[in-house]
């Protein structure tokens, strides 16, 4: 009798999977969209790639030279947004061969991915952008975005089962032609200044 009645809740389980795998599937190919499943990223990033199409006026004689300005992101890598911002945040601000360095001797495996998106935006750097010499690049901004997170079964024993995540991220990186600017040092207090002084001068909306 038992044995008859794990047997059933095996087929139970094997059943909800088989249901639940159909209606994920329906939904990836049909126009809905499941809570699960992210696929839309954010406004500013939809359109990185487009900035590089940018056009501007002629420059006057006496006018300063407009650096070069290179956008380059890689998408669905499969890897957690969180363990690629920390990598991204470190080395923004850095030269592109300090940054290529430090992503060097880094075992994460968001470091190899990263490294190979500066290699690519080097490349398209100087091939695209009539930039002179590609060791004078600086990684003016680097940072990650959410990518496309999937839902599927993990299977436990006596016929029950969890959800696990497939977490996917996007990693966005400019490139801007010159040597990095230098930045000012602050102390602790300073910046819990600014910070407090943010708070004061932000507007709440629909507030007294």
């Amino acid at each position: 009798m038992a044995t008859a009645a794990t047997g059933r809740g095996i087929g139970f389980v094997r059943n909800l999977s088989g249901l639940f795998y159909s209606r994920l599937s329906g939904v990836v190919g049909g126009p809905q969209q499941l809570s699960c499943l992210h696929t839309s990223p954010t406004l500013e990033t939809k359109h990185w790639e487009r900035k590089n199409l940018i056009m501007y006026p002629p420059q006057l004689p006496d006018e300063p030279r407009r650096p070069a300005e290179i956008y380059h992101s890689r998408r669905q890598i499969k890897y957690s947004k969180d363990k690629m911002w920390y990598l991204a945040k470190m080395i923004q601000g850095m030269s592109i061969d300090e940054a290529i360095a430090q992503l060097e001797f880094n075992d994460k495996k968001g470091a190899k991915i990263m490294k190979e998106v500066l290699l690519e935006a080097q490349d398209k750097a100087v091939k695209n952008h009539n930039v002179e010499y590609k060791s004078n690049l600086y990684v003016a901004e680097s940072y990650t975005g959410k990518g496309r997170y999937l839902k599927r079964l993990r299977y436990h024993a006596k016929g029950m089962f969890g959800i696990m995540d497939k977490v996917y991220c996007h990693y966005f990186v400019k490139l801007v032609e010159g040597s990095p600017p230098k930045t000012e040092e602050k102390i602790s207090f300073d910046q819990a200044k600014e910070y407090v002084e943010r708070l004061k001068n932000r507007t709440i909306i629909h507030s007294l």
